[in-house]
């Protein structure tokens, strides 16, 4: 059992002489920052990634490993859509914490600059998370995609209207 697993874990004290408070931001596109310098090491990035949750109480960001966590700054969406699948069914969202799932279209939204997000992580006990579109990511929907207001995507020979439940903004 790790430490994280205990109900009182995201409620006892920093040790000693620490803080819960960080400086460690992830910015629009994804990346990550630590003191004002980008964090390169990539198994470290992506462990970040993977540690992405809220804490129970305050709802704010946290990255935790289960044996300690912190607070951190999330400049626009806490996960981001690396890459799709286009399936014959459904659209497969691969995220930036490694994990794999189903666009739900209507959940969607159209942001600032026309950005994607998506709604992910429903499961997650802190969970639902948005996740903002790569334009990579974003630009390989172009089959899928069907030009109109809301924009449509053809999924499974149906069309579904993105953002169908949701309101666009910016």
């Amino acid at each position: 059992m790790k430490p994280g697993d205990h109900p009182d874990f995201y409620r006892l004290p920093a040790p000693e002489g620490r803080t819960r408070e960080s400086t460690i931001r992830l910015d629009a596109h994804g990346r990550f920052w630590h003191d004002g310098r980008p964090v390169e090491h990539a198994a470290l990035a992506a462990a970040l990634h993977s540690w992405i949750g809220r804490h129970p109480d305050d709802g704010r960001y946290i990255l935790t490993n289960g044996y300690d966590w912190t607070y951190f700054t999330v400049d626009d969406a806490p996960y981001c859509v690396r890459a799709i699948r286009i399936e014959p069914e459904r659209i497969v969202l691969v995220l930036s914490d490694g994990t794999e799932e189903a666009l739900d279209s209507e959940e969607a939204r159209i942001g600032a600059d026309d950005a994607l997000y998506a709604m992910v992580k429903r499961d997650a006990a802190s969970g639902p998370y948005e996740a903002k579109f790569t334009p990579h990511a974003q630009a390989a929907l172009a089959p899928a995609l069907v030009e109109g207001d809301p924009p449509l995507l053809r999924i499974g020979g149906r069309l579904h209207a993105v953002g169908a439940k949701r309101t666009r903004l910016g």
